[in-house]
């Protein structure tokens, strides 16, 4: 976040899909991955309390084919209006020598007033952190939950425990926090910390600005796809927490007070968003 003005801050973020695009050239289907790329840059810029405003993108391949980059630039327009911004330019390039496939990646733009920058440092031992459900994987850890899933084809769901075939579920685009967070923002609710849950988990609470630790003791449920590849891949609970949202897409932490306030409203958007846990004294760390 810089400096704009007297009283206006500019932030700004950059992100891609990462491996999740090799699944969507698996199954030849790019129309969700567009919506992906703006949602794992906006969710970043509100974390500060910044509205996002525009963004561009960047997409790499080998060679360009009209059909893929149409697909990606219906997701693209999707999560623009999901998130309420523009998508102002972007960039097509032929990377032959370079690039094998697809890479989707942009960046984005948001302005805050300098005296509305949530960073955490107002958070205090005793603060409610809100859990919003995510819509599955997103877009980290791909790498190894495709590892862990080997053996099970895209067209297939495994003992009925996904209600969809692997490859749609593997696909399910991030979700778009923008609106129901700005809303908040904009709200009687006191909102003294933002988090985006990507890898790393909860323990992305860790980067907010006040030295405090946080109790995740009421977690929202674990969804099907991480048991899945815990099971099949045999990998350890630290490392799934690490790794995977588990279910949690994005936390909010508000005062003890505002706990009613924020969760109805945010559950007009979410019905199972839910306190997973509170703000404790220091060192900063996550208990659970």
């Amino acid at each position: 976040m810089v400096k704009f003005d007297a009283e206006t801050g500019i932030a700004f973020s950059t992100d891609g899909v990462g491996t999740k695009l090799v699944v969507a050239e698996e199954l030849g289907r790019f129309d969700t991955v567009g919506i992906d790329c703006v949602a794992m840059n906006v969710n970043d810029v509100i974390c500060v309390g910044a509205e996002p405003l525009a963004m561009v993108d960047y997409i790499a391949v080998e060679k360009a084919d009209p059909e893929v980059c149409e697909q990606i630039g219906v997701g693209l327009a999707r999560g623009a209006e999901l998130a309420g911004i523009e998508i102002t330019g972007g960039e097509l390039a032929q990377l032959g020598e370079l690039v094998r496939g697809v890479d989707v990646s942009g960046a984005c733009i948001g302005k805050v007033g300098l005296d509305e920058i949530i960073d955490g440092a107002a958070v205090e031992p005793g603060d409610v952190v809100i859990g919003l459900p995510s819509t599955g994987i997103h877009s980290n850890g791909y790498t190894l939950a495709r590892a862990s899933l080997t053996g099970i084809g895209l067209d297939e769901d495994p003992e009925g425990r996904l209600g969809r075939p692997l490859g749609e579920e593997l696909l399910q685009p991030t979700q778009i926090y923008v609106k129901p967070i700005v809303a908040l923002l904009r709200s009687e609710v006191g909102v003294r910390g933002l988090a985006h849950i990507t890898s790393g988990g909860t323990k992305n609470l860790l980067r907010l600005a006040a030295e405090v630790g946080y109790e995740i003791d009421d977690p929202l449920p674990v969804l099907p796809i991480f048991d899945l590849i815990q099971e099949r891949g045999g990998v350890s609970d630290e490392e799934m927490s690490e790794v995977f949202n588990m279910g949690c897409g994005f936390c909010v932490v508000v005062a003890a007070a505002d706990e009613d306030a924020a969760l109805g409203r945010l559950r007009g958007h979410y019905p199972e968003a839910k306190p997973i846990g509170r703000a404790v004294e220091g060192p900063k760390r996550i208990v659970s």
